[in-house]
């Protein structure tokens, strides 16, 4: 398994290729919701593929929050590729990048549905109650970088 910073067109097409499956086919979120002007090149913010011998498999993005904090999202993995690590693996390479440019703190607004596994990684829910976003309850999370 390998995860790798976007740089390239081709590797952003293949992140959101994988979002479009996960989101949009199997969770029924509508492809307008999915796609924003953070997806319109490599560079509009720090996209991330996972990898399995050249399939990509996951996909995930950050951006900045706020001054010092980065928002994790659009964390992506292929149904058949779950619980196989690859989320664990996008996190911790977002987090890793984060904190190799100088960010404190993370967030990410979490499906309740994948709260458990955020936890597991050390994150810890903030919001006060769950929220809707596309449709989907979600709480928001954040943790420390070191």
């Amino acid at each position: 398994m390998n995860c790798k910073w976007v740089t390239e067109r081709s590797e952003l097409e293949s992140c959101l290729a994988v979002r479009m499956e996960v989101f949009v086919k199997e969770q029924g979120v509508p492809p307008e919701e999915e796609v924003d002007e953070y997806d319109a090149s490599p560079a509009a913010c720090r996209h991330f593929l996972a990898t399995d011998e050249g399939v990509a498999v996951g996909a995930a993005r950050w951006k900045t929050y706020e001054p010092g904090v980065a928002k994790l999202q659009r964390i992506a993995v292929k149904l058949s590729y779950r619980g196989r690590s690859v989320g664990r693996l996008l996190v911790r390479t977002m987090e890793q990048d984060a904190a190799a440019l100088g960010y404190r703190s993370v967030i990410l607004d979490a499906q309740c549905s994948a709260e458990a596994f955020y936890a597991k990684l050390g994150y810890a829910t903030i919001s006060d109650e769950p929220f809707y976003d596309a449709g989907i309850l979600h709480v928001r999370m954040s943790k420390h970088l070191s």
